[in-house]
């Protein structure tokens, strides 16, 4: 007698050949709420392209498969080169083909750069960052690169045209040589981290805008960028560069990788450690005005960050209610049993804030060049939405894990990528306290401004249970002698009223309630644990939704 030992059942079924966009009732509320008409149509091919099965598996093989620094030639010549996995290439390929590396300076004018259509590329970062994050960082950085480039209208013209192609070019040749560019950044050393201002790498000018670098840079992302926007100590003090992989006169430049950093996740990005020894540079902005000159586009590094995590909560969302939707346990279906429902209703709760806030915001930055009202939210809410949004991630992301049980442990699963990933955005670009800080810097800068903010959140959510309490704790911390102390304590109060309010503009009315009296009324319980009443259902329906 033979028995089948194997017979395989009651297992999920692969999670692929989705449309990320129109199957997604939060995010298609947002859109509209922030003034996307009819995105189902306009991104709805969008969605279906990054939600077929074989994009998803390019993120599994991109990581699988991490970049490797290749110092020299077979003949001993420095080339200091990074070589990245096909897949890697596929995905920067189509990323760029979508242009979410330069559509917010589609047809913007040199001489009075301002970004447009913040809303639909924020779309397509929070679909695209669930798939595979890791690629996303050059794509931010070259995005965020023509905030800086402002500062000096001469390189800009230079490199616009190349940093709004639609092409990827992976070639390492000089950047004059190529139809279509990428940038990177590398502002912190060993010696400081976050405080840039201790940094020792020296710049000495060779005649007009022309510097020599020399220093080590303890962080440069994506180092086979066609250049670096970088800080040093120029005569004038703190400055500003951009540094190409080439010289002018097509020599390779004295950028010189020291290795590739070895990290939690985030594998498939390149991040170097790296000496500059007289490298070539030229200056973006006066001397002296570094941090100045690159903190806009910091702001919209942040945006993405704040976005990104946003798609990787989403994506974990996902997982958890397909396999629910799939898995059979104890005669029930498991998104039927009412302890599982508890848990996705609250994940989905939280998914969908990250999406309300995170398209509300990249609506300010669309208006603020018109709005000083949006102008106010988007420099006061940014750091408050990049903080309570990176922060949360990681763990929705493990609860999204334990939905699955062992299988969303095991490797062959996309959830330990996504989990590793979460922590990325809440470090870079501004760890918690930094982030906090900036609030309260912003705040002493403009107490003004902060008031109004605070005032028109208030307006949109001032019947909203627990709103007035989270004003009443925010202005009472921001006044307090120990405000830094209490920085963290006006950020995640800042986060969750923004969030409320975006919620109250998008989301169906039971929800926004929900969110209000478990997150802003009273502390909210672990996932899984908060009274969500009638929310409950349409949470779960609205997470995949026929459209």
């Amino acid at each position: 007698m033979s028995f089948d030992t194997h017979q395989v059942f009651n297992q999920t079924p692969p999670f692929g050949d989705v449309n990320l966009v129109t199957a997604d009732r939060p995010l298609l509320d947002a859109l509209m709420a922030n003034g996307v008409d009819r995105p189902q149509e306009t991104l709805g091919p969008f969605g279906q392209a990054w939600g077929s099965a074989e994009r998803l598996d390019l993120g599994r093989l991109a990581n699988e498969n991490p970049p490797k620094l290749r110092t020299h030639d077979p003949r001993g010549h420095r080339i200091d080169a990074v070589e990245f996995h096909p897949a890697y290439h596929a995905l920067m390929r189509a990323s760029m083909a979508d242009g979410l590396h330069a559509s917010s300076w589609d047809g913007a004018d040199q001489g009075h750069l301002s970004p447009r259509g913040q809303v639909e590329r924020a779309a397509r970062i929070y679909a695209v960052a669930g798939v595979e994050s890791g690629h996303v960082c050059p794509i931010t950085m070259t995005n965020a690169s023509v905030a800086a480039l402002a500062a000096a209208p001469n390189r800009l013209a230079e490199w616009l045209p190349r940093i709004r192609a639609r092409d990827y070019d992976p070639r390492f040749v000089p950047f004059w040589e190529k139809s279509a560019v990428t940038l990177g950044m590398g502002m912190t050393e060993k010696q400081g981290g976050t405080d840039v201002r201790a940094n020792t790498t020296t710049a000495e000018a060779a005649g007009g805008d022309e510097y020599a670098l020399t220093g080590h840079k303890w962080f440069m992302s994506a180092p086979m960028c066609d250049a670096f926007l970088v800080l040093a100590q120029a005569p004038g003090g703190l400055t500003c560069f951009l540094v190409p992989r080439f010289r002018p006169d097509g020599s390779l430049n004295a950028l010189r990788l020291q290795r590739l950093k070895d990290k939690l996740g985030n594998r498939s990005n390149a991040s170097s450690e790296v000496e500059f020894e007289k490298a070539f540079a030229w200056r973006i902005g006066e001397e002296g005005r570094g941090v100045r000159t690159i903190i806009n586009m910091v702001q919209l590094t942040r945006l993405d960050c704040a976005v990104a995590s946003a798609g990787l909560v989403r994506m974990g969302l996902s997982l958890a209610h397909h396999h629910a939707t799939h898995r059979t346990v104890f005669q029930k279906k498991l998104i039927d049993q009412p302890a599982m429902r508890m848990v996705l209703a609250d994940l989905a709760l939280e998914s969908e804030a990250m999406t309300a806030l995170g398209m509300r915001l990249a609506a300010s930055f669309d208006r603020a060049g018109s709005d000083e009202r949006e102008a106010a939210f988007s420099r006061l809410v940014t750091p408050a939405a990049k903080f309570g949004i990176c922060k949360a991630a990681p763990n929705l992301l493990y609860e999204a894990m334990e939905a699955l049980g062992g299988n969303g442990y095991v490797e062959e699963s996309p959830l330990p990528r996504l989990y590793r990933e979460a922590p990325v955005n809440a470090i870079w670009e501004g760890s918690g306290n930094v982030i906090a800080l900036d609030l309260l810097r912003a705040e002493n800068r403009e107490p003004e401004v902060a008031a109004s903010v605070l005032e028109s959140l208030m307006a949109e959510v001032q019947s909203l249970p627990g709103a007035s309490d989270a004003a009443r704790d925010i202005v009472l911390a921001l006044q307090s002698p120990d405000a830094e102390a209490k920085a963290r304590l006006v950020a995640d109060r800042l986060f969750t009223l923004a969030a409320t309010a975006a919620l109250a503009r998008s989301a169906p009315a039971e929800i926004t309630e929900a969110y209000a009296l478990t997150r802003l009324a009273s502390p909210a319980r672990m996932i899984g644990a908060n009274d969500l009443g009638r929310a409950v259902k349409p949470l779960l329906d609205r997470v995949f939704m026929p459209i």
